[in-house]
């Protein structure tokens, strides 16, 4: 399926030093920001308290927000979750209150923004064990707000959690390359981990200049554009080795130029059809979905940019050449072959 075609082959490899010296530059501030500044991990990773909470009616977000700020705890985090009426709270690490008492002053704030009170009750789980309960309650009996799960990410939690996440990243770019190198050749192999590794130092550099929070749902984005920049590489590549292959007098500069021109209908259709999508979690799934889909969105963008112009043109400056790809028939009637007339 082809949205349009373009008969003439851009020169785009006659512009690939000034494409990578503007990848470098790029990459460079990322480098600096990421030194500098240093992302702005989430509660997962630094440790916390996790609240839930629910509502009998959609919940009032920056209502909630407002009450939880003025308690003065930090940086919090109140989002919707699962639906409307559910709340998530996060607070950051307090290591002069306890968890509990942490807990109850927020469950309480909250209750008394509903005009409840919070009184304890006495419940028995499934497994025998008597707990207590906190419940709000107004003065004709109604539930205003319900207490549905509070727990700790202790900071030990946390940086297991972070060396679990460079462990993923370190494997999944092993394994990339171990698939190029062996689908194609070591050069395209190299050229295709710098072209993704460009692409995930750029999305770290952003979330650190910004101070976006960086969470484990970002980190799946992050491993997400790893697979899709990858992908785009890997057709870029497979078409260079069908054109070495068919156009025998083409030297590897004007290949490259006809791989990418004659995938770019295909380029813009995917990419186009995947950043719609994105866009749409962007605008309307909430702060949940948030960072998830800015991290895609800036992954996509130059995913495309780096497969085009950092993968192809460094590719090209490692000397990939029609005899890395294809192999070469061995002609036996030239006497001058050592193996000429030999039968396997």
């Amino acid at each position: 399926m082809e949205l349009f075609r373009i008969k003439r082959d851009l020169p785009l490899m006659k512009h690939a030093l000034i494409f990578n010296a503007i990848s470098f530059i790029t990459f460079a501030a990322a480098v600096f920001f990421l030194f500098t500044r240093g992302l702005h991990f989430s509660i997962e990773f630094t440790g916390g308290t996790v609240i839930e909470v629910a509502y009998p009616q959609a919940a009032e977000i920056e209502k909630t927000r407002l009450v939880v700020e003025k308690m003065g705890f930090g940086e919090v985090q109140v989002q919707n979750f699962g639906s409307s009426r559910d709340v998530m709270i996060r607070l950051p690490v307090r290591g002069d209150v306890k968890q509990t008492e942490l807990v109850g002053k927020v469950f309480g704030e909250l209750c008394k923004a509903e005009s409840g009170v919070v009184s304890e009750h006495q419940e028995v789980t499934p497994q025998g064990e008597q707990v207590s309960k906190q419940i709000c309650t107004k003065a004709d009996g109604a539930e205003p707000i319900k207490l549905s799960r509070s727990e700790v990410v202790g900071p030990a939690v946390g940086a297991e959690l972070a060396q679990d996440a460079a462990k993923a990243l370190a494997v999944t770019i092993a394994g990339i390359m171990i698939y190029l190198a062996i689908r194609f050749e070591w050069k395209f192999a190299v050229a295709g981990i710098i072209a993704n590794l460009h692409d995930v130092v750029i999305i770290l550099g952003f979330f650190a200049f910004f101070r976006w929070e960086f969470s484990l749902a970002v980190l799946a984005a992050v491993l997400a554009v790893l697979g899709y920049s990858v992908n785009e590489s890997v057709v870029i590549f497979d078409r260079v080795r069908e054109a070495f292959r068919k156009f025998r007098k083409m030297n590897t500069h004007e290949v490259i130029d006809h791989a990418i021109t004659s995938t770019m209908s295909r380029t813009v259709i995917t990419h186009g059809c995947t950043q719609l999508m994105v866009i749409s979690m962007l605008l309307f799934g909430g702060p949940t979905l948030h960072y998830f889909a800015v991290a895609l969105t800036i992954g996509i963008l130059f995913g495309i940019y780096s497969s085009v112009f950092v993968a192809a043109a460094i590719a090209m400056w490692l000397g990939v050449k029609r005899e890395d790809l294809v192999k070469t028939a061995i002609n036996r009637d030239d006497p001058s072959d050592p193996n000429a007339g030999a039968v396997v």
